[in-house]
């Protein structure tokens, strides 16, 4: 490690995509204004992960969610790092022991966005175009609103697969409209798909600092950056997600928000080929957030029935 890096006010873990290093540098930057230091003086180690290696094929196939994570938090554990920045919906459910996700930032537009050079919404794509995407999730709900549909995987940064749509290997795709946001690139959106139709990610638009539970200085540090209805909503989101056991193998949508004070909650689960789907709603006191989202995942689970995620 580099002297700079172990006389850094603290020492910030990430992947090294565009989107991740702009996070980094965000969370860098309120870091920064919140205590009054040098934003230099917070240095940023990139980690490569194995999600980033694997190319060739889906999460789901690979192993799921915690291909993004593993690298990063093996080096919070072994102290080469004081916190690690991720995008909440990379999260598994469970936090390794003596880990914890000790701050959200306030949390940008959760929506998904519709890009294609070929037609100007989902719903106006030629029967039988050609949709790439990673999620399952985004599979999931094109093939359940358009069954006509061809859905193909599709993997990469968000750079790399916009070029694959300009290069006509795919003739639409979907992407998180946080993440373009941030990366300067919201024009980028053919469409944006509202919530209603087309329900978001558990986590998305959510950055999450994580950080070793033992660590008081940095908890303390990160803990001014903090976004009160955000965590409110993000906690609640995983503990739908812990309930239904979700990874990235299985297609599960949930948002909560905080509306006038008063708690939201939707969620969502799908068979990969959008031929069933199940929701629930939940609204309530914030103080039961986790509760009433917990719960909608047992509605779920007992309106689909034994089996169904064995099966999708």
């Amino acid at each position: 490690m580099q002297s700079s890096e172990q006389s850094a006010f603290l020492r910030i873990g990430t992947r090294g995509s565009p989107l991740a290093m702009a996070q980094a540098h965000e969370v860098q930057a309120r870091l920064a204004h919140a205590h009054g230091v040098d934003p230099a003086g917070i240095a940023i180690q990139v980690i490569n992960t194995t999600g980033d290696q694997i190319q060739d094929r889906t999460l789901s196939e690979a192993g799921g969610k915690g291909l993004f994570t593993k690298e990063i938090e093996e080096a919070l554990l072994a102290g080469r790092i004081d916190l690690a920045v991720h995008s909440s919906k990379d999260m598994p459910t469970l936090t390794p022991d003596g880990l914890v996700l000790a701050a959200f930032l306030p949390r940008e537009d959760v929506r998904d966005a519709f890009i294609s050079p070929k037609a100007a919404s989902l719903a106006s794509l030629a029967a039988g175009s050609v949709v790439g995407t990673a999620s399952l999730r985004r599979q999931a709900q094109v093939l359940r609103l358009r069954p006509d549909l061809k859905v193909v995987p599709l993997r990469g940064n968000v750079q790399t697969r916009l070029r694959k749509l300009n290069e006509g290997v795919i003739d639409a795709t979907l992407l998180a409209l946080a993440g373009l946001k941030r990366l300067g690139m919201a024009d980028a959106a053919t469409a944006v798909l509202d919530t209603d139709t087309f329900l978001p990610a558990v986590g998305q638009g959510a950055i999450c600092i994580e950080t070793r539970e033992a660590d008081a200085r940095t908890r303390e540090l990160v803990a001014a950056l903090d976004d009160f209805d955000t965590t409110t909503a993000l906690h609640a989101e995983r503990a739908f997600l812990a309930v239904l056991d979700g990874s990235c193998r299985t297609p599960i949508a949930g948002h909560a928000r905080l509306v006038e004070g008063q708690f939201r909650f939707r969620g969502m689960i799908l068979r990969t080929d959008g031929s069933e789907a199940f929701e629930a709603s939940r609204t309530g006191d914030p103080i039961d957030a986790v509760r009433l989202a917990s719960d909608a995942g047992e509605e779920l689970k007992k309106q689909a029935g034994p089996g169904f995620f064995d099966l999708v």
